[in-house]
């Protein structure tokens, strides 16, 4: 047995062992096709189905690996980095933060908020100092965007060839999910993956192309966000209680909307990858990719989980990439229409919806902007379809590019980069245009091998003028 390497995790661990309460009992190949068409937010894109795959820790067939870890309540699973510099689910979790105002509180920002503000108004000048300011935006989008992303008291899986099972508990409930894996036919064990957001053989395939990502000796595990937090009626599901396994545990009015409960449930997987010992699976280069609504929850597990090595984000549209204010000016997938079209955010968002034929969102003290910046060091390829007008690929292009000025203040420029200039206009089809940065940020951050790039690919009518966006300049940091 191995167990999850935090500090707080193996502490734990020692208090469950006194207590033994530890014991715990297909998609589109090619990526040509489209992922769902339809419009999003407002209700045109079909929900996916849930497609229940509960499962107890499976044999499958191969190798088999297994882990089982108790969890102080009492402290973060995911505070800082483990004893042996094992990546962790957030490695600002030792940094205090203060008590952030109430949304009734904030001032107006018309553009994009400095992400080197502190709360205190100073400006971060060290590398040093930045590792605490990005857990002060990370409890920012929480409060104010995302909801609370909890942490678990126990948290069990297996690991073989074909699947990943989880079994997790927290406030004197239990559920188990499970995730497919296909591993490619090329390389050895243990093979670095790509999590899809979105359920093999599920709404809207993997959009990269599974044959690609196999081919390229990475593996693909098809993780069924849907069965964690279900979607409901588009346009009459805001104000309800959210279903689905997270909210099996914590409760339908958990202030974590959908996005934030899809991450949730990837960072249980990745915590049994983890602990499992890599023999099948490198816990050190995982990914995560997603198109649509996927995309915007491969986005959120991006940010909110440090040992995901690349983020994919694909035709995101609002809640992903692009910038709230900005899509508000846009206006055709303003945050009122995202909002009250499914429960992606969380209810705490409300008070920067766009209402009376004005944006709210220039009341948040932070942006998507931000969240890409929190993402720093790690990989990070943007890509966006800028004849796809609700996907918001000029707003998208801003966040990215601004988030980009943290990369290169922190001396990682290069491990960002951004693709929009594609002649398909299909909405999540695949467009070749992209191949060529894919295949290098693959190598670079899930194969460790050669050099990140670093490229900004934009397309017509994809960019907006910085100017108008931006009235901060990044410091050098020391």
């Amino acid at each position: 047995m191995r167990t999850l390497a935090t500090r707080a995790a193996r502490a734990a661990l020692g208090l469950c062992l006194a207590a033994a309460a530890c014991g715990q009992p297909e998609p589109n190949l090619s990526g040509q096709g489209g992922a769902g068409g339809g419009s999003d937010g407002s209700g045109g894109e079909s929900a996916a189905s849930s497609g229940d795959t509960t499962s107890s820790a499976s044999s499958g067939s191969g190798t088999t690996s297994s882990w089982s870890s108790g969890v102080d309540t009492t402290s973060s699973s995911s505070s800082g980095t483990g004893p042996d510099d094992t990546p962790v689910e957030n490695e600002s979790a030792d940094c205090e933060v203060a008590a952030l105002p109430e949304a009734s509180a904030l001032p107006k920002i018309s553009k994009l908020p400095d992400p080197f503000t502190r709360l205190d108004g100073t400006s971060v000048s060290t590398r040093a100092e930045w590792h605490c300011r990005r857990q002060e935006i990370r409890k920012q989008a929480e409060k104010y965007i995302y909801g609370e992303k909890p942490t678990p008291d126990v948290v069990t899986g297996t690991v073989t060839e074909n699947k990943v099972s989880v079994h997790v508990e927290a406030q004197g409930k239990k559920i188990d999910f499970s995730a497919d894996i296909v591993l490619p036919s090329k390389g050895e064990a243990p093979f670095p993956a790509i999590i899809n957001v979105g359920g093999k053989g599920g709404f809207g395939g993997i959009t990269l192309g599974e044959s690609r990502i196999l081919d390229q000796g990475v593996a693909v595990i098809y993780y069924n966000h849907n069965e964690i937090g279900r979607e409901g009626t588009a346009e009459q599901s805001r104000g309800k209680p959210n279903p689905g396994k997270f909210y099996d545990i914590y409760g339908g009015d958990h202030s974590a909307g959908l996005l934030m409960a899809w991450a949730w449930g990837a960072s249980r997987i990745i915590d049994v990858l983890q602990a499992s010992g890599g023999g099948i699976i490198d816990p050190t280069g995982i990914g995560v990719t997603g198109c649509s609504r996927n995309g915007k929850g491969a986005f959120a597990i991006g940010a909110f989980d440090d040992r995901i090595a690349l983020t994919i984000p694909h035709e995101t549209s609002t809640a992903g990439v692009p910038a709230y204010r900005i899509a508000d000016v846009l206006g055709k997938e303003r945050t009122d229409h995202n909002y009250f079209g499914l429960n992606w955010l969380s209810n705490n968002f409300e008070p920067f919806v766009f209402k009376n034929n004005a944006s709210n969102a220039v009341k948040l003290p932070i942006d998507t902007h931000a969240l890409i910046a929190m993402m720093a060091p790690r990989g990070l390829l943007v890509l966006e379809n800028p004849h796809q007008a609700q996907m918001g690929a000029p707003a998208g292009h801003t966040a990215t590019a601004a988030g980009a000025a943290v990369y290169k203040a922190l001396g990682v420029e290069k491990n960002v980069s951004y693709h929009s200039k594609v002649a398909e206009t299909a909405h999540c089809s695949y467009k070749n245009e992209y191949t060529d940065l894919l295949a290098k940020s693959i190598a670079r951050f899930l194969k460790h091998e050669g050099e990140a790039p670093g490229e900004f690919v934009v397309g017509s009518g994809g960019s907006l003028s910085m100017a108008d966006w931006v009235d901060w300049q990044a410091p050098t940091l020391e």
